[in-house]
């Protein structure tokens, strides 16, 4: 299907996620910011943008009709960020925070149309708080990096996992103020989204960085001051779900009396209650099955720094020329790769979001607050 084939809420979402102020990925070449992350636009946001492109076109003459509409193109912007052929656009755990963003928009304007019973008057309304709700939403990380970075005392040492850009913005203001502080990043299997991250954003930006491997979690540990997380949703128990090796961590933290922080906007609050791993909806399933292992530490992977060469019988494999270290899996070895997992309340200290510092046992009273 061409992008002039596809329905025109995916092609408004495909524009503002692609455009100037758009979402990038950390191992793009774009351009970062002067303080050194680069302005990313999260899913939601553009997401909303594109519902009010629904609003500003609309040929409906009656609310009922309005919220059809809104509910369709909602909809259809979640099937497009589940199909596995938009994974490298949207990345396959980004729906839960796109389904919170849209449902909380709808609540959002709903209450223009009780408020306000004359149709026009009232789209002039949604049009304009919706843009406000899009506008308080960018805002958010600003809003969330003020709130943490106190939280950062210098000559501390913070443990993070993957790439987060709300962690990311918090510990770069928290540098830019001028803490000195080192951080730790787990390498971020299997996408090595912290790896990249490292590369491309904390060493910019001249702060200390180690990385290890995400099985090394346990073992620098006792290195560290506190954890410091992202999440692609916060739960109505409190609880967060984010990317696969958040809830090891947890535990770990927990174990060892360090405090176990979460950064997210609030517009990632999901109405969801996941009492263990089996709840969690269906995240990336195309990717499950799907994951190469490869020996970074043998003699090909490394130039042959480490271990030694192995001649396969003088025969060479082409996938082992192009895959260096890759190790093969006989039909009989069954892979299982999630993308996230569910970390439960008791081993959060502390959420820093958009709507203040909060304890876990608060989210539910916000997420009553903002679906009022």
């Amino acid at each position: 299907m061409s992008d002039s084939d596809e329905p025109l809420i995916i092609q408004d979402l495909r524009r503002y996620l692609s455009g100037s102020g758009g979402e990038t990925s950390v191992g793009s070449d774009s351009e970062s910011s002067s303080s050194g992350v680069d302005k990313m636009q999260a899913l939601p946001v553009s997401a909303i943008k594109s519902l009010l492109c629904v609003i500003q076109r609309t040929k409906s003459e009656t609310m009922m009709g309005l919220q059809m509409e809104l509910k369709q193109a909602s909809e259809q912007m979640l099937t497009f960020a589940k199909d596995p052929m938009n994974s490298n656009m949207l990345g396959g755990r980004s729906h839960i925070a796109l389904a919170s963003g849209c449902e909380l928009f709808m609540k959002y304007i709903t209450r223009c149309f009780l408020e306000l019973p004359d149709f026009n008057v009232c789209i002039e309304q949604v049009i304009s708080r919706g843009q406000r709700f899009s506008d308080i939403s960018i805002a958010a990380r600003d809003r969330i990096a003020t709130a943490g970075r106190a939280f950062i005392r210098p000559g501390s040492t913070v443990l993070t996992h993957g790439w987060s850009s709300v962690v990311s913005s918090l510990l770069i203001h928290a540098a830019e103020q001028g803490t000195h502080f080192e951080i730790i990043i787990l390498e971020g299997r299997p996408d090595a989204s912290g790896a990249k991250a490292a590369a491309k954003v904390y060493a910019k930006a001249g702060i200390p960085t180690t990385v290890v491997l995400d099985s090394a979690v346990a073992y620098v540990m006792e290195r560290v001051d506190m954890v410091i997380v992202g999440a692609e949703g916060v739960v109505e128990n409190g609880g967060i779900i984010n990317k696969i090796g958040t809830y090891g961590m947890a535990i770990a933290a927990k174990e060892l009396s360090k405090p176990f922080y979460v950064a997210a906007e609030s517009f990632k609050f999901a109405r969801l209650y996941p009492l263990n791993q089996s709840d969690l909806p269906t995240i990336g399933e195309h990717m499950n099955k799907h994951l190469n292992f490869v020996d970074t530490a043998c003699w090909i992977a490394t130039g042959g720094v480490v271990g030694k060469e192995d001649t396969n019988g003088g025969k060479s494999d082409e996938n082992t020329k192009s895959m260096p270290g890759l190790v093969k899996l006989p039909k009989e070895v069954n892979v299982d790769n999630p993308l996230c997992d569910y970390t439960p309340a008791k081993y959060i200290t502390l959420l820093f979001t958009d709507l203040g510092v909060l304890t876990p046992s608060a989210v539910s009273d916000e997420l009553i607050r903002l679906y009022q």
